[in-house]
């Protein structure tokens, strides 16, 4: 179960911190940036910026989380830096997780799912398009868009993070409202993510299926792992959105387990307040959060 390969490497590093390669072409140092005016230099000066701090941490934290709109806007070049940074964090021994909230109904979600999570067939022959472990979608077109999703985790052994309490300020104004039955919109999406995964619970108690669960919203988080006790948590907005964490505590079950904490900006950028190089600033700033992490989970350890 890919939940338990997390939850496995989180408590080897004793590290619940997820690097946000949202790499911004601005966010590289100016010696990187300079000459650079087409779509494939930019490419390759992403990636080679990537590939630096994935080998400056990747003994440290347990995973990645690579932001395809970073990239996107590079067209196939950008696309093909996204790639090849998934690939270049496998072989590192890290958990990819491909953010790319990916949703559709029906025959066009399978289609995502192949991509993301599965494999395509070509005249009997099969190939992966994209090597992550998990995806996040985004379920608010119902069931539909998201079973093909689920049962590519189950078929591959990957998995997906939801969006259920997203950490951006407006998201109450959908999320939070009420529901007929009393419940709220992110409870009712919470209460669906841990119908979806009932069958690819792992050793840890963790299913196949997360969800995102901002840690700006402590309050929300708090209702949402009591009410969800076998789903995993990615938790963004840590750092320059303005979480610390005294906020997201309450997303992690005792023993410090059940969620992992992503930060972009705040790794990717810290040699802008560090100074020196930009990858060991980068290692620095994982030690940092790691630090604040476990002053207020402790000792990461099973139930």
């Amino acid at each position: 179960m890919i939940a338990d390969l997390l939850t496995d490497k989180i408590i080897e590093k004793q590290n619940p911190t997820c690097v946000g390669l949202d790499t911004a072409f601005g966010y590289l140092p100016e010696e990187m940036q300079a000459g650079v005016s087409d779509f494939s230099g930019v490419a390759q000066a992403v990636l080679a910026f990537n590939k630096h701090i994935i080998d400056a941490t990747c003994d440290i934290v347990p995973s990645v989380k690579v932001q395809i709109a970073y990239y996107e806007q590079y067209g196939a070049e950008g696309l093909k830096a996204f790639y090849e940074t998934l690939v270049y964090a496998k072989e590192k021994g890290l958990v990819v997780i491909a953010d790319c909230k990916r949703n559709d109904i029906g025959a066009t979600a399978a289609q995502y799912s192949a991509a993301y999570l599965g494999e395509t067939e070509m005249n009997g022959k099969t190939e992966r398009a994209f090597p992550s472990d998990f995806l996040t979608v985004n379920g608010y077109l119902g069931s539909d868009g998201i079973i093909p999703f689920v049962e590519n985790c189950k078929k591959y052994g990957r998995g997906i993070f939801a969006l259920v309490k997203t950490s951006n300020p407006s998201s109450g104004e959908l999320q939070n409202l009420k529901l007929a039955d009393g419940r709220t919109v992110y409870e009712c999406m919470g209460d669906m993510v841990e119908e979806w995964g009932k069958d690819t619970v792992g050793k840890y108690g963790y299913s196949a299926v997360g969800a995102v669960v901002g840690a700006t919203h402590p309050e929300e988080a708090k209702i949402l792992r009591e009410r969800l006790p076998h789903t995993f948590f990615l938790i963004p907005g840590y750092g320059a959105q303005g979480g610390n964490a005294e906020m997201l505590k309450s997303c992690f079950h005792k023993g410090g387990l059940g969620g992992i904490v992503n930060n972009s900006r705040g790794i990717l950028c810290a040699y802008k307040k560090r100074g020196g190089d930009y990858a060991e600033a980068a290692r620095a700033a994982c030690l940092d959060m790691k630090a604040d992490l476990l002053s207020v989970l402790g000792e990461i350890c099973a139930k």
